[in-house]
């Protein structure tokens, strides 16, 4: 037997349908709603896992500092002093200086509170203050 080309009962050939104009813009209007809500989660979840990380960062920089203080004898009087090779160090490279935002870290020798220095992440903005994705953290906290 043949393979038929045609319908039962029809003499026109068979075509396949294809979509309309209609069709084609509503599944396209579904997808932009779809990608709008998905898009704002994730940028969300984004912003907050950066800001995690600058916490992280925070303290592994200070641990960075404590092993220069333990080496040095007393805690680097800036942050760049991590970096230099005399013999000690270095202790961090370049990238270990900034936020996951691009900021610098701040720095204060001696610390507040009986301290002996302190390693602040600034949050999103890179300014001291603030609250939410903007609140300042300490290695210490």
């Amino acid at each position: 037997m043949r393979a038929r080309s045609r319908r039962r009962g029809s003499l026109r050939p068979f075509r396949s349908r294809g979509f309309t104009l209609m069709e084609m813009i509503a599944v396209i209007v579904l997808l932009g709603i779809v990608i709008a809500i998905v898009g704002g989660n994730v940028m969300g979840s984004f912003d907050k896992s950066k800001y995690q990380a600058g916490t992280i960062a925070a303290k592994k920089l200070g641990d960075q500092v404590a092993q220069y203080a333990m080496s040095a004898g007393r805690a680097p009087a800036t942050l760049q002093d991590l970096l230099k090779r005399d013999g000690l160090g270095p202790f961090a490279r370049e990238a270990d200086l900034k936020d996951p935002y691009g900021h610098a870290f701040g720095y204060r020798s001696p610390g507040q509170d009986g301290r002996d220095f302190e390693v602040v992440f600034l949050g999103k903005d890179g300014k001291p203050g603030g609250d939410g994705m903007n609140q300042d953290h300490g290695h210490w906290q």
